[in-house]
């Protein structure tokens, strides 16, 4: 089976549940499975830590879960059209992946989530996808042939996958959203599962 990772941060539901949808793109694809896997909060004082296990929700990633995965999906709510710190502070963490090349050809995409609908969402995604060319991985973004990229009026662009939460709650996608963050993770895994097969 060809293991895709879908490592997340959220604060209030929203990124999560673009998560939980990927998950569900990937496993239907045959020869898939997932890990879902999130990061523990930055603290301002630096010597304060994150317990191991979070008290809720799924587990916190390690450079190992990074490894062992055949494809990867990161994702961030939009802090000023970046990534949020906890997601940057555990990628900037990956020097040693990066000397090694371990992600280096495998497939990434990238998904967030903003409470307005124009508060950087293209740039944030742009902004994940760098570390990722700097790792060697493949980018996939989610093409006009989706056809819930040209109905969308909420969230949803080429670059990834997306949720505005605008006038609604934070974790109730839209029709079209969940639509394009099932595309997403389908995409993903289909390619890893198809390189996994070439390699083997």
């Amino acid at each position: 089976m060809s293991e895709i990772l879908i490592l997340y941060y959220s604060r209030t539901g929203a990124t999560e549940a673009l998560a939980r949808e990927i998950v569900q793109g990937a496993e239907s694809v045959p020869g898939a499975t997932t890990r879902l896997r999130t990061v523990p909060p930055v603290s301002a004082v630096s010597e304060a830590t994150a317990g191991p296990i979070p008290a809720s929700g799924p587990p916190y990633v390690s450079t190992q879960d990074l490894e062992d995965c055949a494809g990867l999906l990161i994702g961030s709510p939009t802090r000023f059209g970046n990534m949020a710190a906890p997601l940057k502070y555990f990628l900037d963490n990956t020097g040693s992946q990066w000397l090694s090349g371990v992600l280096a050809g495998k497939p990434a995409g990238v998904f967030t989530s903003t409470s307005t609908l124009h508060g950087g969402q293209e740039t944030t995604l742009l902004n994940m996808a760098l570390p990722l060319v700097h790792h060697g991985m493949l980018l996939v973004g989610l093409p006009y042939t989706e056809p819930a990229l040209s109905s969308t009026r909420t969230g949803g662009t080429p670059y990834g996958a997306s949720h505005v939460s605008f006038e609604r709650d934070n974790d109730r996608l839209s029709e079209d959203e969940a639509r394009l963050a099932q595309a997403l993770g389908r995409r993903v895994a289909d390619i890893a599962v198809r390189l996994d097969a070439s390699t083997g």
